[in-house]
């Protein structure tokens, strides 16, 4: 009788446990206390939970350098260099020497368009000579003969952008960003080449023609400046058609040109 007891005792000991962990109820404790002659100190004791050990934080992250404010106003004194009589249609490398210069790398523009990609293909006009209908393309490198011996028409930024790499490894293509990352650029110290068109006025005097990577459409208005400024109504470049520094062009006109000539532009991040 006395075994049979004492497993009563157990197995009811267990049932009063459950009740402890489902009701955590100070009755439940009290009478499994009384059933096994424990204290209620000690039955409260296996029922507590262990402490929870606190979370260890995670270390704190490295916070990001912050950009620069940008000025509402900047004017950056850029070295000017005229485009002829040497290069008569070398705007592009002619801006690309102003901003090496303004680096502090002494190389002229003569050097550059050595050095300067190009596309050898050679000019095919129509039948009648009144259009071109195959010739290279500006991407690949400069198009035709910018020292006037022969027509030239230009280079656009993919084919200028190694150039810009091989004397500056930090070179950056700002092609198809908002005007607003150019005008952090300047504010922070650094011009941009920027592609625009003669007197920056809209293009209308489209034309196209047949390249080894497919048709361009494009302008020989085409052209391209530093911009050394800015404020709230007015864009400041260093214009290498006629060596005019810090001109200065209306806002708003500026970006439409810009944007009509692709957005395309050049520049370097900080070292």
């Amino acid at each position: 009788m006395r075994i049979i007891w004492q497993g009563m005792k157990v197995t009811l000991g267990f049932f009063v446990i459950l009740g402890l962990l489902f009701s955590g109820g100070f009755m439940s404790v009290m009478l499994y206390a009384k059933i096994t002659g424990q204290d209620v100190q000690t039955v409260m004791a296996i029922d507590a939970k262990p402490e929870e050990t606190p979370p260890v934080p995670e270390p704190p992250q490295p916070i990001a350098a912050a950009v620069q404010e940008r000025k509402s106003k900047v004017l950056l004194d850029a070295p000017v260099i005229a485009q002829k009589p040497e290069l008569p249609s070398g705007c592009e490398v002619t801006s690309l020497a102003m901003l090496l210069q303004y680096k502090g790398i002494q190389i002229d523009k003569m050097t550059l368009y050595d050095q300067m990609p190009k596309d050898t293909t050679p000019i095919v006009w129509t039948k009648d000579g009144s259009s071109i209908q195959s010739w290279g393309h500006p991407n690949i490198g400069y198009v035709g003969d910018a020292t006037g011996k022969s027509k030239g028409f230009g280079i656009y930024h993919k084919g200028l952008f190694p150039l810009l790499q091989q004397h500056v490894p930090s070179a950056i293509d700002l092609t198809g960003k908002s005007f607003d990352s150019y005008e952090q650029h300047v504010s922070e110290g650094r011009p941009v080449v920027v592609w625009t068109t003669i007197g920056f006025g809209m293009p209308t005097n489209w034309t196209d023609w047949n390249t080894s990577i497919g048709m361009i459409r494009t302008t020989f208005s085409e052209h391209a400046v530093l911009m050394v400024g800015y404020d709230e109504t007015a864009v400041y470049v260093n214009d290498p058609w006629d060596g005019t520094k810090n001109l200065r062009i209306d806002k708003k006109q500026f970006i439409r040109v810009w944007e009509a000539m692709g957005k395309q532009g050049l520049s370097y991040s900080a070292d």
